[in-house]
C-alpha cells in the first residue's frame, strides 16, 4: 500500500509505502524486510525515475552519471511485515517489485482522478 499526499511545490509526494510479505519459514526476518525494501525502491524507481532517451538514434544517457535513479531522500518511509507460518520456504528476491508501480499509481489517481498509463512518469507533473 502507498499513501500519497499533494506537493506544495506541485505534483505530489509518496507519504510511506507498506508492504507485507508471506515467504514462508523463515530464519531472519531482518534480511527479508531489507529485501523487501530494496524491492520497493528498485519498483519506485523503475515507476518514477529510469528513463532511456535517444537522440539521433543513439543513447543520451551515456553512463550512470546521467541516468536519473531514486536518491537517499527520494525513498519514504518504508515499513515491512513480515507473515509467520510454517509453510515451506520461498523468495523474497521478486515478490517485492512489481506491486509497486501499480500501488502508486492507483494511490496518485485515488488522490488527484488522474490515471497514470505510461512508465516512468515524473512525480512533480502529475
Amino acid at each position: 500500500m502507498v499513501k500519497v499526499s499533494k506537493n506544495p511545490d506541485g505534483g505530489v509526494k509518496i507519504d510511506k509505502v507498506w508492504a507485507v510479505i508471506d515467504c514462508g519459514w523463515y530464519v531472519n526476518p531482518d534480511i527479508i524486510k531489507a529485501q523487501v525494501e530494496g524491492s520497493v525502491v528498485m519498483g519506485l524507481g523503475a515507476a518514477a525515475f529510469h528513463e532511456i532517451t535517444f537522440k539521433d538514434g543513439k543513447t543520451e544517457q551515456k553512463n550512470f552519471y546521467a541516468y536519473p535513479m531514486p536518491r537517499i531522500n527520494d525513498i519514504p518511509p518504508i515499513e515491512v511485515f513480515v507473515i509467520d507460518n510454517d509453510e515451506d520456504a520461498g523468495g523474497v528476491g521478486e515478490p517485492g517489485l512489481p506491486p509497486l508501480a501499480p500501488a502508486l499509481t492507483n494511490a496518485i489517481f485515488d488522490l488527484t482522478g488522474k490515471r497514470i498509463r505510461k512508465l516512468p512518469f515524473d512525480l512533480n507533473k502529475v
